[in-house]
């Protein structure tokens, strides 16, 4: 046979296996064994699976529980009545490997890797007014003495036909399973072939999260960042505890108040800025205390250094925005007014940002709504639709004047659209300040950090400054400050 013709000026092009490869790969490795239980949208995944061929070493059983009696009886009762849940997921997984563990002895099968794979999903609605989502999900062994690992994701359809969508879960799963099995000691990768044989417009995947001693390293947070980073989605959320979670799950009827910000580092201001336009937010008529969520909003442009996304530095914002205890959320929205037209696909409820002066100077600037149809008066059609409101923390101008929402300069072709809305109470002031945060600027503290200068720790909240030093977040180093203090 003659050897492969190579021509100048080709480029070496990653191959990418077929769906079937990567079933029959898996099926044909005779140590991976374990379930397949889909819900939802037929059984796509393991279909594949059965069609590549040799599927008998593989496949120990498949199942699809549709009647929710049956579902009830095998899986347990939700109390809630919801069944496209992540909790709904994770007692399918466990169930199904608890199974696997009892039924296979290890005596007779001391090589094999067990993994349950499972999907609850909803497809498209007969109406097409619900595009259909769900949980996917793979708990799985490298070893067959080792703890299993754990993969779990939520996806959203994007495709307006059912069996389209059940087709895109199919070639998902198989991803999964097979980039669990081939792909986990680089989970960004695997996280990136996922969509193989897929497109951005056919799925969206907004949480995922990663668990097991193969992921003991990887932090969650930082596979978010890649989600939004890929184009997987346009935002996601971490709890303080550094979890990624559902944006549906957790703003759904919530009242929102939102803070965008860089956060590098949190200062005083910051927390001043929050702490007082929470206490006016809670005072405000329809906002329920218990129903409030804040959210520190970072957006990926605000992550870009020279173009490029800096993830230490990324991780060192999110280690002490969760360490006070606050909810985060990386988005792709460069306008305010698209992160409001995202809350409002999960709550009608009545919603607060809180942003210094120079911010909302910049919301009424026309060059950023020039690719709208409706230029900026769509914006901010979009952006003061519903009950919204601006709290606005006052700032001094070059000239040591305090410029708050009675005297900040807006262009002059702005002024009467400003007025309206400062008129209607759309924009108010927090009067409640403390006028020594005023000169405080998290650039200059980051200056100061990297240049091992003296006197920034009281610019921050109580605790930052040692959660700094401690951890050495940006840049900081203590020969630094030595050297400069000497």
């Amino acid at each position: 046979m003659g050897t492969e013709i190579k021509l100048k000026g080709d480029r070496v092009i990653e191959q990418i296996p077929s769906i079937k490869d990567k079933a029959l790969r898996i099926n044909l490795n005779e140590n991976i064994y374990g379930t397949f239980a889909e819900i939802g949208a037929g059984q796509e995944t393991v279909r594949h699976f059965f069609r590549s061929g040799g599927s008998s070493g593989t496949i120990a059983k498949a199942m699809s529980a549709y009647d929710k009696d049956f579902s009830d009886a095998i899986y347990g009762v939700e109390t809630d009545g919801r069944y496209v849940t992540e909790e709904r997921l994770k007692k399918m997984l466990t169930h199904e490997g608890q199974i696997i563990e009892e039924r296979l002895s290890r005596e007779k099968h001391p090589t094999k890797l067990f993994f349950s794979y499972a999907n609850t999903v909803a497809t498209i609605d007969f109406a097409k007014q619900f595009k259909g989502h769900g949980w996917v999900g793979i708990r799985y062994q490298i070893e067959p003495d080792e703890a299993y690992n754990e993969i779990i994701l939520h996806i959203r359809f994007r495709e307006t036909d059912a069996r389209l969508q059940q087709e895109t879960l199919g070639i998902l799963g198989v991803n999964l399973i097979y980039g669990a099995f081939y792909k986990y000691n680089d989970p960004k990768r695997l996280l990136r072939y996922l969509y193989d044989h897929l497109d951005k417009d056919q799925l969206e995947i907004d949480t995922i999260n990663f668990s097991g001693p193969r992921f003991a390293d990887v932090d969650n947070r930082l596979m978010s960042l890649q989600l939004v980073k890929n184009g997987m989605t346009d935002a996601v959320m971490f709890n303080p505890e550094g979890k990624n979670i559902l944006p549906a799950a957790i703003l759904y009827k919530k009242n929102l108040l939102a803070l965008r910000g860089s956060f590098r580092p949190v200062t005083k201001v910051n927390m001043d800025m929050y702490e007082k336009s929470l206490e006016m937010f809670l005072k405000e008529n329809k906002v329920e205390k218990n129903n409030t969520l804040v959210i520190f909003e970072i957006t990926l442009s605000n992550l870009r250094s020279d173009g490029e996304i800096d993830e230490r530095d990324f991780m060192d914002r999110a280690e002490l925005l969760c360490s006070l205890g606050q909810t985060v959320m990386i988005s792709n929205f460069q306008e305010y007014y698209k992160v409001v037209e995202y809350f409002a696909n999960y709550t009608k409820s009545r919603m607060g940002l809180a942003m210094g002066v120079n911010n909302l100077v910049d919301i009424f600037d026309e060059k950023y709504y020039r690719h709208l149809s409706g230029g900026i008066l769509e914006a901010f059609g979009k952006l003061f639709y519903r009950d919204m409101k601006v709290f606005l923390y006052p700032m001094l101008d070059e000239n040591g004047v305090l410029m708050n929402s009675n005297n900040l300069k807006v262009h002059p072709r702005m002024k009467e659209l400003y007025k309206f809305f400062k008129f209607n109470g759309k924009v108010v002031d927090i009067q409640d300040y403390d006028p020594d945060n005023l000169s405080v600027f998290s650039r200059e503290v980051l200056k100061m950090i990297n240049q091992g200068k003296k006197g920034w720790e009281p610019m921050l909240p109580s605790g930052i400054a040692e959660l700094i030093k401690e951890h050495h977040l940006f840049g900081y180093h203590p020969q630094k400050e030595l050297e400069q203090n000497a």
